[in-house]
């Protein structure tokens, strides 16, 4: 199986420049260690190059009527563009984030859609809309708020890009996009789309490198929103840094999603759903289930059910057709990852792995249940293959654990009473509560959900990412013989 994915190469001020390689450091195939080429970074001056090329392009930007029918044309052009790449990026996500290739074709075959949306929320959503003034002649304006950086994570390689340029490309924002250092390759191709696609001077940028170039990106005054999906100790940096200049945030931080087991729960429906959460995308995905709070009596069966069941599962290379797991996507998690479960055993867990791993070098993990430790102090969120378990007596004491260390992002409840299920999720503190099921998709075409407390600012859904990175602006006719 050939492991080639694309060499990273900056794209500044409408040029295609080499990235700076950083001296006996490698980006690695998760499935054998090999590596797949040099680790790269941006120069302190070509990112300055970026900054200034974004906040000129958004100075004498146009956002009128024309220039939305435009970008909309330039959409729909890019998703055209995917069409024709959707197997190069599948191959590599599947490469660089260790997500089996059956899984990464299903994702890369839905990002034409996703660019398709934000064209058509370009078409039907109003850029004037006309406000009720007591006669007078007022309007409100959606205008983008100015250059932004959009730095993305390892774990959506190609969906995130996509789905963030689009809806900040439609919007008018000159965008700097940064990649996550561990899978870059994913968002290399999607920027080669839209460059072909043919993008007006400035839409887009790309820069390499990791936390750094990060944060030259968000600190800088001439950034005006920052859109971040990653981790909470990179998102509180952000956030302290965006504080001086007051930008525009989204930041999804993830967290360590509850998932509450009530005393009527269906055995299968729940061990289904459980195992469904925790080995999507390898577990590593933000919204997956994390810490099970299950009622006592089913402690024991549900931990059958699932060890049975993961027992069968094909852990291999993941661009085997075969395969239902793949990797942990890069070094640093695996340690991180191994460096949880320690701490869950000296919690007091007993740890089950009964899945059979590859002859392979890579960083493979058999799914796993860690069982037995303390609720109360397994908070730290897992983002792979891996759940805790732990026994509770009632609906309420399921609720006081759940949000005394809230994920904020997502949770989960299993119950055969729908009503009582949905009523038992609106009291936990995160932004969507998903019950007796665990999709990637969110819950509603119209969903808006919101990040709670830990789990970050802003949200997301279609109506969230037309909030993000277009601000208000109130324009009309004033009456001087008005009161006040």
């Amino acid at each position: 199986m050939s492991n080639q994915i694309p060499r990273p190469v900056n794209y500044i001020a409408d040029a295609w420049r080499e990235a700076e390689t950083i001296p006996d450091a490698w980006n690695v195939d998760p499935n054998t260690r090999e590596p797949f080429h040099r680790s790269v970074t941006t120069a302190p001056d070509d990112v300055e190059r970026a900054l200034r090329h974004a906040e000129r392009v958004y100075d004498i930007g146009r956002w009128d009527e024309d220039a939305r029918r435009e970008r909309a044309a330039m959409l729909e052009r890019v998703a055209d563009v995917v069409e024709t790449r959707t197997e190069d990026i599948a191959r590599t996500d599947s490469l660089t984030s260790g997500t089996p290739i059956s899984v990464t074709r299903k994702v890369a075959a839905f990002l034409p859609m996703r660019i398709r949306a934000s064209a058509a929320d370009l078409v039907n959503i109003p850029r004037v809309t006309a406000l009720a003034a007591g006669g007078r002649d007022v309007r409100l304006h959606k205008v983008p708020w100015g250059p932004a950086a959009i730095l993305t994570p390892w774990n959506g390689p190609s969906f995130i890009p996509a789905a963030k340029l689009a809806s900040a490309v439609a919007a008018g924002c000159p965008v700097i996009l940064k990649p996550s250092e561990h899978a870059p390759g994913s968002a290399q191709i999607i920027v080669e789309c839209f460059v072909e696609a043919g993008l007006p001077s400035g839409a887009l940028q790309l820069v390499h490198g990791a936390g750094d170039v990060g944060a030259r990106l968000t600190t800088d005054p001439r950034v005006k929103i920052v859109s971040f999906t990653g981790g909470p100790a990179a998102g509180r940096a952000i956030a302290r840094a965006a504080a001086e200049d007051f930008k525009v945030l989204q930041l999804e931080l993830g967290g360590n999603n509850p998932v509450l087991v009530l005393d009527d729960a269906d055995l299968d429906v729940t061990a289904d759903g459980i195992l469904d959460g925790m080995t999507k995308l390898n577990g590593q995905w933000c919204e997956g289930p994390g810490k099970i709070l299950a009622h006592r009596s089913l402690i024991a069966p549900l931990l059958e059910a699932l060890t049975e069941r993961i027992s069968k599962l094909v852990v291999g290379h993941s661009l085997d057709e075969a395969v239902q797991i793949g990797p942990i996507s890069n070094a640093p998690h695996f340690e991180t990852l191994k460096s949880r479960l320690d701490g869950l055993r000296d919690l007091g867990a007993s740890i089950r792995q009964p899945a059979g791993l590859p002859e392979l070098d890579g960083y493979f993990l058999s799914p796993t249940i860690a069982v037995g430790a303390d609720p109360a102090q397994a908070t730290a969120e897992l983002f792979g293959p891996v759940v805790s378990l732990h026994a509770v007596d009632s609906d309420e004491q399921a609720l006081r654990i759940a949000n005394a260390h809230p994920s904020g992002l997502d949770a989960y409840v299993f119950g055969a009473d729908t009503d009582r299920a949905i009523d038992v999720g609106s009291r936990i503190l995160a932004g969507e509560i998903r019950v007796n099921g665990a999709k990637v998709a969110d819950l509603g075409d119209d969903s808006a959900q919101s990040f709670w407390g830990p789990a970050g600012i802003g949200g997301h859904g279609p109506a969230e990412s037309v909030r993000v990175f277009c601000g208000d602006r109130v324009v009309g006719v004033d009456s001087p013989d008005l009161p006040l």
